[in-house]
């Protein structure tokens, strides 16, 4: 293979990213409209350039449609137990009780922008944690920008493990099980089991960066949303303690949930016993700040900071079932029961077992074998030798829904209100729906372009590997020994331009995967440092932004938004670069 091929192969390879890049960042097409296209892009690539049979693109696209529909079922349910709180009256409830614990807008921005907002990314993901925390601040009285700017860096430690765990759930499993032979060979029993593994040092990278972002989100409300003629950081003095307790009491729990439990559940349970923790010390009289912080006189805002709704109006509220008073226990009660339910499916061997591998007849048919069950597999798909499973039973998405269904006449809601947050959260995913889709059978194609070739044989008119393996040998030879140092920064490409770390992941996992093969690093802490740039991403992903200003009604502010939040931004990558380094050469170095 001479200079100019390999030059070709490159660019052929990296042509998807490039029309994804091109279409969602450059023209700023919806992804619905613009991850289709870049499917065509790869499939026109494998078919002309690495000789990929049609029945092979068909195929490694239905095995994407799978992985897809199975995240989709996580992401519904979801929603579904997200609407039926804010139906209820649940989430005022939740929320009235972070805001009188303090009136110090700074001490309200951790409470809010951090542990709720972790929280609501733990159950929900996909962009809306910011989307419903930004409404209800402003609800507050906070300014519109702020709101926003304050949401979006708040949530971002807990996307690592969002919509209970669905970047890794599919975003390690899904890719890496191109490489499944590998890591086998490696010593593990599985895909899952590494994937987990890989998931325990994203939890350390980001739990170790994560402590600082409470300090980030006041730092940034208070320096710029403070007196415009007086710009000073030096009210954060105030809350420091109270910051930095705050990233400590969530981040031990989240790093130790990932390690001893698994990924379904380190933001749900961090935000949570972290939330707990930091209101119990401020009820009594812990970190509480001498003085109280507030925002200038409302007449002094620039323009720029409200849109089109006003702080503290009506408009933000959400409708409840009745007048009559919620208590906290029953208000947070169908999340503590999704804790049981998924605790119990998870750590409970034979319960497991069953949900993962039991009830399966299998079904012979001239388009490949079919199993029906607790999982739906379809192997051999159209002759092939690719297969793809729906885990409907085990995933997520399953205890969700019965626990919305269960919080149903806990609450007492009426039929109307019930059909309303169903329905509310099926229209919700209907754009994801397509974007989802096409994405993962795009990269599928990537990763599968030369599964086709029997045993791996070198075929002289097709490429040496995958266009994922190809792309992630050119990266290791340009790049070489400095790569653990943009590591991150991959991760964070992939969740700017997507607008969804679960969407990274499922992108770069394998690409990180290989380069660390490559290089002879250890797989792990570059797979984990995937999810170190796939959280922080989100902070400036353009649909998460733009969705989260149209809730406080101050559309076409994304430019101010992300140029504000590249802040923290620079802050996650620089860090979490040095500190990929320092656990590849210098903590790590021997693990696969």
């Amino acid at each position: 293979m001479d200079g100019m091929t390999s030059l070709v192969e490159i660019a052929t390879a990296l042509s998807p990213l490039v029309v994804v890049a091109v279409l969602l960042v450059g023209l700023l097409w919806p992804a619905s409209r613009a991850m289709p296209v870049a499917w065509l892009v790869a499939a026109v690539v494998g078919f002309a350039v690495w000789d990929m049979p049609l029945e092979w693109i068909a195929a490694a696209s239905i095995r994407g449609g799978m992985a897809a529909i199975e995240i989709l079922w996580i992401v519904f349910g979801a929603l579904v137990l997200l609407y039926t709180l804010m139906r209820s009256g649940a989430v005022d409830t939740i929320n009235n009780g972070f805001a009188s614990i303090s009136e110090d807008r700074r001490v309200q921005v951790v409470l809010l922008a951090f542990f709720l907002a972790t929280f609501i990314e733990g159950v929900a993901g996909f962009g809306t944690p910011a989307a419903v925390v930004a409404p209800l601040m402003l609800a507050l009285g906070f300014p519109a920008l702020a709101a926003v700017v304050a949401a979006l860096i708040g949530h971002a430690v807990a996307t690592v493990f969002g919509a209970v765990g669905t970047p890794i759930i599919v975003g390690f499993q899904q890719p890496l099980g191109s490489v499944e032979g590998t890591i086998v060979e490696g010593g593990y029993e599985s895909v899952g089991a590494y994937a987990a593994e890989a998931a325990g040092w994203a939890a350390l990278f980001n739990g170790i960066l994560g402590v600082l972002m409470p300090l980030f989100a006041v730092g940034m409300v208070v320096y710029f949303f403070g007196d415009p003629d007086d710009r000073s950081l030096a009210p954060v003095k105030g809350v420091l303690p109270l910051c930095l307790f705050s990233g400590v009491v969530f981040a031990i729990p989240y790093a130790a949930t990932a390690w001893l439990i698994g990924p379904e559940l380190p933001s749900l349970i961090a935000a949570m016993v972290g939330g707990a923790i930091v209101v119990t010390a401020l009820r009594a009289g812990y970190f509480e700040p001498s003085d109280t912080w507030e925002f200038p006189p409302r007449e002094e805002w620039p323009d720029h900071w409200v849109g089109t709704i006003e702080p503290g109006s009506s408009e933000t509220a959400t409708e409840t079932t009745d007048s009559q008073p919620m208590s906290m226990l029953r208000a947070w009660s169908p999340y503590l029961i999704l804790v049981g339910l998924l605790i119990g499916t998870r750590v409970i061997e034979p319960i497991a077992d069953y949900l993962q591998a039991g009830l399966l007849l299998p079904l012979e048919t001239g388009v490949g074998q079919f199993v029906l069950g607790v999982a739906i597999e379809w192997n051999e798909i159209l002759g092939t030798g690719l297969g793809g499973e729906i885990g409907w039973a085990y995933v997520p998405g399953t205890w969700l829904a019965l626990s919305a269904v269960i919080a149903i006449p806990l609450f007492g809601m009426s039929r109307d209100e019930v059909a309303g947050a169903w329905r509310e959260a099926g229209s919700k995913i209907v754009s994801p729906a397509i974007a989802l889709v096409f994405v993962i059978a795009m990269v599928e194609i990537m990763l599968e372009t030369d599964a086709h070739v029997d045993n791996g044989a070198a075929v002289a008119s097709v490429p040496d590997g995958s266009m994922i393996v190809v792309l992630a040998d050119a990266t290791a030879a340009g790049i070489g020994p400095a790569y653990p140092m943009i590591a991150p920064a991959v991760g964070a490409l992939g969740a700017f331009i997507a607008g969804s770390i679960t969407v990274s992941n499922i992108t770069f996992s394998a690409f990180q995967f290989e380069v660390a093969q490559s290089l002879g690093m250890p797989t792990q802490i570059l797979v984990g440092a995937q999810a170190i740039g796939g959280a922080i991403g989100n902070v400036i992903a353009i649909h998460n932004v733009i969705a989260a200003l149209a809730t406080v009604g101050l559309v076409g502010k994304t430019g101010r938004v992300v140029r504000l939040n590249l802040i923290p931004v620079a802050y996650y990558l620089l860090v979490g670069g040095i500190l990929t380094t320092i656990f590849v050469y210098v903590l790590f170095p021997t693990l696969f």
